[in-house]
């Protein structure tokens, strides 16, 4: 594989990482190291915890400032151009695909174990005050935190917002705009995000 082949089949990588769990074993060595250099040089900088086997896009921003832990459980997958701002849990095998974004805000995101986000999905843990009489930039910011539970599927341009709790084996649709808790097993879609359909 000639450098210019590589640099191409990082970049593929970043954008689409569950392509790290196809590589050939040729391919294992490189990207296992180039993936040690990215994530020691992170953890240098951030206040972050990475399990085993766990790929993180250079292109994703990780911010994790001490009391914002950013926490990565094994087999997790992070793509590029994510904006992820702790406290945040992200539970084994999650997969984070490219321009999500997740800010803790302070009561933190927790994400369970096998959930797949899709792209451009938006979790905000936090809110701003609606008093009429006062900026909204001046009013104080709410935080109560967001639960995703274990094999959540969160489409593509979804919205949480904060206070929400998603049970385990619950489908976002595509657009949604959650507001208010989801059941397990549960099929929501809309804006605000209704009931479609159970998966029992």
């Amino acid at each position: 594989m000639n450098d210019r082949y590589r640099e191409q089949h990082k970049l593929r990588l970043a954008y689409m990482p569950w392509l790290y769990d196809a590589l050939k074993p040729t391919q294992r060595d490189w990207a296992r190291a180039w993936q040690a250099e990215v994530q020691a040089a992170l953890m240098a900088l951030e206040t972050v915890e990475i399990g085993p086997d766990v790929f993180i896009a250079p292109q994703a921003r990780i911010f994790a400032e001490p009391g914002r832990t950013v926490r990565i459980g094994e087999g997790a997958r992070i793509a590029a151009d994510c904006v992820l701002h702790g406290p945040l849990t992200i539970g084994p095998h999650v997969s984070v695909n490219h321009h999500v974004t997740m800010d803790g805000g302070r009561a933190g995101i927790h994400i369970g174990a096998n959930t797949r986000i899709a792209a451009y999905a938006t979790l905000y843990a936090f809110n701003h005050g609606l008093a009429a009489a006062q900026l909204i930039r001046e009013q104080p910011v709410t935080s109560r935190g967001i639960t995703v539970g274990q094999d959540v599927w969160i489409g593509a341009q979804a919205g949480i917002v904060d206070g929400v709790s998603i049970g385990d084996g619950a489908v976002i649709g595509m657009n949604a705009q959650v507001t208010r808790n989801v059941d397990p097993m549960t099929v929501v879609a809309g804006n605000p995000a209704l009931v479609i359909k159970q998966r029992r």
